[in-house]
């Protein structure tokens, strides 16, 4: 049996000490949430037992067991410090144990016990902890077990034992609609939450943007500090579900994030704090996705979240980590030409197609990295060549197309036309 911090009287000592015999007797197993007595407890039980339980339940009284319990509640965890009067407490504490009485004179709970409703919607919109919430209301079974102790005489330890698994089954029963409540009450408040954050997160996609003032009450409500970053991610098809994936990590170690479909791509908008670059680094090495870096908030985020979505249409297959400005930006100006439908190295391509295959291979592996490194040393080192062929093979490329890759003017011309 579990005590409180309360003295128990001579009895009661006497009482427990019978209980504990009877016990260790019939090797019966008595936990808060499963209780396994031996089958033989039915055939001892004695004329007179279901009145006298009946009895015993006549006598609890919900005031004098909700006193009792108040002070255990305050001494929980987590709960001391509930927003939720004491009054309030004590008037579903009380109506609490009307229910569960009700509960053990029939021998089931029957229908719903509405406080359990009530207690466990309000505590889960006062923020009460689940944990410390279900810690209290387990106390109930405490109460009510010293409460039977101190009503039973010692003869009566065989018919409390018997009835044990009933206490505590209606008990547990009572215990798992009150966190029933809760749950549904957090989803509740989850889905309120997010209605809120999508039409938020959604005003901020609009054109033309909201204004300043209703730019700054959507970022509180979205939960962006005043003048801090943001990273903008964008996944397509097959990549929504890593990006989702990162998110629920992300916002279960405390970082926010919110999400908008734009023209069939998942725009992540992620706060720069320690979370958010925590994410931003993992997509790097990680995820395909575009990435933009906002550092001055949402204002421009309908603009960014659009270039995040061309990066993210840049990506080969088969390539790995996001595609970022810096290492997608020649791939998203080019594709921007494409879609004029300029063609800037067509000529480059035309005087390369008079070249002999072998000779337009060596040329274009030669200039697309040295247009990587822009050293002809590395150049040589990677392709093994010695950097008196790189020089010349760079000196044939300029003689055959008119475009010196060595000019960072006219190498700008490849780097956008030839994309690495």
């Amino acid at each position: 049996m579990r005590r409180s911090g309360s003295s128990l009287s001579g009895r009661t000592h006497s009482f427990v000490g019978q209980v504990r015999s009877v016990f260790s007797q019939k090797a019966c197993e008595c936990t808060y949430t499963r209780v396994m007595v031996d089958q033989s407890f039915g055939a001892e039980t004695r004329h007179g037992d279901a009145a006298r339980w009946q009895h015993l339940i006549a006598q609890l009284d919900p005031a004098q067991l909700t006193n009792a319990l108040l002070p255990l509640v305050g001494a929980v965890p987590g709960y001391e410090a509930s927003p939720i009067p004491r009054s309030e407490i004590r008037r579903t504490a009380e109506l609490s144990f009307v229910g569960i009485i009700a509960g053990l004179k029939d021998g089931e709970l029957g229908e719903a016990i509405t406080v359990a409703d009530e207690i466990g919607a309000s505590r889960a919109r006062a923020e009460v902890p689940l944990s410390a919430l279900m810690s209290a209301v387990r106390l109930d079974f405490t109460v009510l077990w010293e409460q039977l102790v101190a009503l039973s005489e010692p003869a009566d330890a065989p018919l409390i034992v018997q009835h044990t698994g009933a206490v505590l089954r209606i008990v547990d029963a009572w215990v798992a609609q009150v966190q029933r409540a809760y749950l549904g009450e957090t989803r509740r408040i989850a889905d309120e939450a997010s209605a809120g954050h999508r039409d938020a997160i959604a005003a901020l996609f609009q054109d033309p943007p909201p204004t300043h003032e209703r730019l700054a009450a959507l970022s509180v409500q979205l939960g962006f500090a005043p003048g801090e970053g943001l990273t903008i991610l964008a996944a397509l098809d097959a990549e929504i579900p890593a990006l989702h994936a990162a998110l629920a990590e992300l916002r279960r170690s405390g970082g926010i994030a919110h999400t908008h479909h734009l023209n069939g791509a998942l725009i992540a908008v992620v706060r720069d704090d320690i979370a958010g670059a925590a994410l931003r680094e993992r997509a790097i090495a990680e995820l395909r996705v575009g990435l933009v870096r906002e550092p001055e908030g949402p204002r421009a985020l309908r603009h960014s979240a659009g270039i995040a979505r061309e990066l993210a249409l840049c990506a080969e297959p088969g390539e790995a980590g996001a595609m970022t400005w810096g290492r997608g930006w020649a791939r998203y100006v080019a594709r921007a030409l494409q879609a004029e439908g300029t063609e800037i190295v067509a000529d480059v391509r035309s005087a390369l197609a008079t070249c002999t295959p072998a000779k337009r291979a060596r040329l274009l592996e030669t200039v697309g990295d040295f247009l990587s490194t822009g050293s002809i040393g590395l150049t040589s080192e990677r392709l093994f060549s010695h950097r008196n062929t790189v020089s010349k093979h760079l000196s044939e490329f300029r003689a055959l197309t008119g475009v010196d890759p060595t000019v960072p003017r006219e190498a700008a011309r490849l780097v956008i036309g030839w994309p690495a």
